[in-house]
């Protein structure tokens, strides 16, 4: 399919044991040829030197050849192992492209594995997603996702959109038969079906991308309330000075923990208040900005000081349900640890300085994004696969309706036209270039 060879570092930079240059292209093989004295055989471990164009020796190491269309990309595809130094490795690299190879760009590999038909769009999502993981349960995710668990689900749900389409268009071509195909209730039952499978599908891609994403939480207060310190408890480290002088965080902070495999993002931002400091002043600007962005927006207080909190709050412009004040240092006024709900935003009754309650907070933040460690989520997911199956699931909702109030089947055919679409985006039957782009350059280099 592509006339030109590519060529990439596939290890990481840096020094190390090995590091290993991928080939994939039509001239793979004569690359290989002309860079070792041996013609590589395939599938076998081939030792040689590796020599440069005067035929002194680069390096000696392994080459590998996979002969097209049985490898990663569907192409010839030659794998040299060499020792993990960064100027030798970056000498075989230029004696490669000297003979013909360009340097990939990023994810080109694994977008040629998708054109040539060697990968799905959600499997070669799902390769960047395992190098990307940052937690077991995702790292598992990932690789149901890289077998084709999601792509199955997909391909199933496109398959019974096929079979229905058909038995509705022919339910137009025969309107003039005696049997009314739309009213006695096949196509309605099966596409009440069509909607319960979707449902469960979108579920567990929430699921999956929850494991992928996390969640992002932003700390806020006044200053001096104890953000910084809730922010080096849930770390377990000091990333944030703590002092008893106000305004001593006056920069975002940002960290990465996992709670029992969920992957937090803690956002901890200068105490809001009125300042004339300029410094402070961009400090509190930034804060506003990542409450914008958050999941979560956990306000802390000082429990023993509630004049002005509601104030403070209106000031914040949060979502009730995107708010939990945490009324922090109740070791001082012995009131015990809890949770209250609230239409006005839920409360957390703590302790940062002795941890009485932290564990309540951690509780509650993965059930209030419906986490549960215990159950692991089927495969991965990205935010576009959510947006496709709900714009799917909301296509044959409407197809439903028109079938139940206008027995409409010219525009039922349509709509469940539309979900197909949006599901054939998912696995990559319906793609555009700005999408594939868009995927592909995320990924790195020799991948």
């Amino acid at each position: 399919m592509f006339e030109d060879t590519i060529a990439a570092i596939a290890t990481p930079f840096g020094k190390g044991g090995v590091a290993i240059i991928r080939i994939s292209g039509p001239q793979s093989f004569n690359i290989a040829t002309q860079l070792s004295d041996k013609k590589p055989l395939v599938r076998q471990a081939l030792f040689t030197p590796f020599y440069d164009a005067q035929q002194d020796i680069i390096d000696s190491g392994i080459c590998l050849y996979f002969k097209a269309p049985h490898s990663y990309t569907g192409e010839d595809v030659v794998e040299i192992q060499g020792h993990g130094g960064i100027v030798v490795i970056n000498m075989l690299l230029k004696r490669i492209t000297s003979l013909g190879a360009r340097i990939a760009h990023p994810g080109e590999f694994t977008e040629r594995a998708f054109l040539n038909n060697k990968l799905d769009l959600t499997q070669a999502e799902a390769v960047a997603d395992i190098i990307e993981s940052t937690t077991e349960h995702s790292v598992r995710s990932a690789q149901r996702s890289l077998q084709g668990v999601f792509s199955k689900l997909i391909d199933d749900l496109v398959s019974e959109l096929t079979e229905l389409r058909i038995f509705i268009e022919a339910a137009i071509d025969f309107v003039d038969e005696e049997i009314d195909f739309l009213n006695d209730g096949i196509i309605e039952q099966r596409i009440k079906s069509l909607i319960e499978q979707i449902t469960a599908v979108l579920s567990n891609a929430k699921s999956g991308q929850l494991l992928r994403d996390g969640i992002a939480i932003v700390l806020v207060g006044q200053p001096n309330a104890g953000k910084s310190s809730l922010l080096n408890c849930l770390t377990g480290q000091d990333t944030a000075i703590v002092t008893d002088i106000a305004g001593t965080t006056r920069d975002v902070l940002k960290e990465y923990i996992q709670l029992d495999g969920l992957p937090l993002h803690i956002i901890d931002t200068a105490g809001i208040h009125d300042s004339d400091n300029l410094i402070e002043k961009e400090g509190i600007r930034r804060a506003h900005h990542e409450i914008k962005q958050a999941d979560k927006v956990l306000i802390i207080h000082d429990v023993r000081d509630q004049k002005g909190l509601d104030d403070f709050i209106a000031q914040l412009d949060i979502r009730p349900d995107n708010q939990v004040v945490i009324f922090n240092k109740i070791d001082l006024i012995g009131e015990p640890a809890k949770v209250l709900n609230h239409d006005s935003g839920d409360q957390i009754f703590l302790s940062i300085k002795t941890g009485e309650g932290l564990d309540l907070l951690k509780n509650y933040l993965k059930k209030s994004v419906g986490y549960n460690e215990n159950q692991e989520a089927v495969f991965i997911a990205r935010q576009r696969h959510v947006n496709a199956l709900s714009e799917a699931l909301t296509a044959i909702r409407t197809g439903l309706m028109q079938l139940q109030v206008h027995q409409a089947a010219e525009i039922v055919a349509e709509e469940l036209r539309l979900a197909q679409n949006h599901l054939g985006e998912i696995t990559g039957k319906i793609s555009s270039d700005d999408l594939l782009g868009k995927i592909f350059s995320s990924f790195c280099i020799g991948k």
